[in-house]
């Protein structure tokens, strides 16, 4: 009596398949998935930032990081998406040189002498050129014989003043690096 029934089943199901093939259902892809990765993420010297630690210094949100590394050098450029400017650029170079050294031929002419960051430091701020706006940076020769460098480009509609004013709140993040990691 089982197999009666389970065959009749069967044979009712194979009925009804045969009707007039059914439309697909057209389903919608998904919305794109925005994931926070963080800038160690990309290795080298972004190891160094943290995106959240940038913005609360600088004032401005990043969201991509990219690393290199050429020779001793190491450098993590940061972006937000895919807006060219502002970017800022860490750059990581393992050195022998001394404080003397770096003061007469690293800083620049014209820097202002930086104190509380690494043997020597300084800062800077750069005119506007082409289509880029005043560049802020702070240099220095941290206590582990390395030389870091932290350079914050702006948009090209940047006032000299902010750009200046950048260069202090670049002071501050330099000190929470950590260049021993680079």
């Amino acid at each position: 009596m089982r197999g009666r029934i389970v065959g009749a089943g069967v044979a009712a199901l194979l009925a009804a398949g045969c009707g007039a093939e059914a439309e697909p259902v057209a389903v919608p892809p998904p919305a794109p998935v925005m994931v926070d990765v963080a800038a160690a993420s990309s290795g080298g010297a972004c190891r160094l930032l943290d995106f959240g630690v940038i913005e609360q210094h600088a004032g401005f949100r990043f969201d991509v990081a990219a690393a290199s590394r050429t020779g001793d050098s190491h450098t993590c450029v940061v972006r937000a998406g895919r807006a060219a400017l502002p970017e800022l650029t860490l750059s990581v170079t393992e050195t022998s040189i001394d404080a003397a050294t770096f003061t007469a031929d690293v800083v620049p002419e014209k820097a202002a002498k930086v104190s509380g960051l690494g043997q020597q430091a300084y800062r800077r701020t750069t005119s506007a050129k082409g289509a880029l706006g005043p560049v802020a940076e702070v240099g220095w020769l941290a206590t582990e014989g390395r030389l870091a460098t932290l350079r914050y480009a702006t948009p090209r509609a940047t006032d000299n003043t902010d750009a200046e004013n950048l260069t202090t709140a670049l002071i501050a993040l330099a000190k929470q690096l950590d260049t021993r990691t680079g």
